[in-house]
């Protein structure tokens, strides 16, 4: 008997007697069981959600993108299955959806979609800023190809939210290392900047000063999302103050962005930096800013670190 289990299989090969299943272990899913004191993992969950479907569902969406490695998901979503059943426990989601052999693969024992299957679903399920963000999580952890993501869209040409897949494909960056990156690059984007590139070594005389989160090389822009992990130990606030010391030094203008920087002063840092690059002819068209502004107000309200699982059928 594993840490987690089937009680009815438990039972009758003689593990548990059934007070014991009830003194001492507590309820998952529906005769799915683990220790009582036990602290579940997502990947714990979604081992048993994968035994409370007789073992026979393939785990799919964001549980899927956490097998493949994707971080910044939470341990309590609910764990997607395809397979055919009409009325999951809480805390399962189920689809009855077609699958092809080539869009399945395994993880131990536990079937999962494959890195383009799971890309497919995320891309259409998903609101565009929130879907490119669990594409970026995914591509960083396990490149997938979007050629294949494609192909399944001709393979599937009823399935929902092709559209909304198509607008997010093409805004897929595997250089995003958090969900507030790629907020950040979007907001860039929508501004109508030029696509940020991603993850820039920057070098000088004495070698690589280290690699900015995004920006544009060609004209020694830096662009830094700077997380808690920059507020909460010094050692790593000591090395990013002479990182950045060094990057002015070799010429490059650093804008370092914080959560609670309003979205009018960021944009207006990047203006300016263009401005001081001589480029003014090259930035953005300032009703496109605006739009990018007030729509990026309301998106950075939803904390994609702490998202709960919104996705709908397909």
């Amino acid at each position: 008997m594993g840490r987690i289990f089937r009680g009815s299989e438990a039972l009758a090969k003689g593990a548990v007697t059934r007070y014991e299943l009830q003194r001492w272990h507590r309820r998952m899913f529906p005769d799915v069981y683990c220790e009582k004191a036990a602290t579940l993992s997502l990947r714990d969950r979604i081992y048993g959600a994968w035994l409370w479907s007789d073992r026979r569902a393939v785990v799919a969406g964001l549980a899927a993108s956490k097998m493949w490695g994707a971080s910044y998901i939470d341990d309590d979503i609910p764990i997607e299955l395809i397979w055919r059943h009409g009325r999951p426990p809480e805390g399962i989601l189920t689809r009855n959806d077609a699958l092809g052999d080539d869009e399945v693969t395994r993880f131990g024992r536990i079937p999962v979609t494959s890195n383009a299957r799971t890309a497919f679903d995320l891309g259409r399920r998903l609101p565009r800023n929130e879907a490119v963000a669990r594409l970026d999580a995914l591509m960083w952890s396990c490149r997938f190809s979007t050629e294949e993501v494609l192909i399944l869209a001709k393979r599937y040409p009823r399935a929902r939210g092709l559209n909304a897949l198509r607008v997010a494909l093409p805004l897929v960056d595997g250089g995003a290392d958090s969900p507030k990156e790629t907020w950040l690059r979007l907001l860039l984007i929508d501004a109508g900047y030029p696509t940020p590139e991603t993850q820039i070594p920057v070098y000088d005389a004495e070698g690589l000063i280290g690699v900015v989160d995004m920006g544009w090389k060609r004209l020694k822009i830096a662009v830094d999302y700077d997380g808690d992990y920059h507020r909460t130990s010094r050692a790593r606030y000591v090395k990013d103050q002479r990182r950045v010391r060094r990057l002015e030094a070799a010429g490059w203008i650093v804008i370092r962005v914080i959560a609670e920087d309003p979205v009018d002063d960021i944009l207006g840092r990047v203006a300016d930096a263009w401005r001081r690059r001589g480029v003014d002819a090259s930035k953005p068209d300032t009703r496109r800013a605006g739009r990018a502004a007030r729509e990026a107000r309301t998106d950075r309200e939803i904390d994609v670190t702490s998202h709960r699982s919104r996705t709908s059928a397909a």
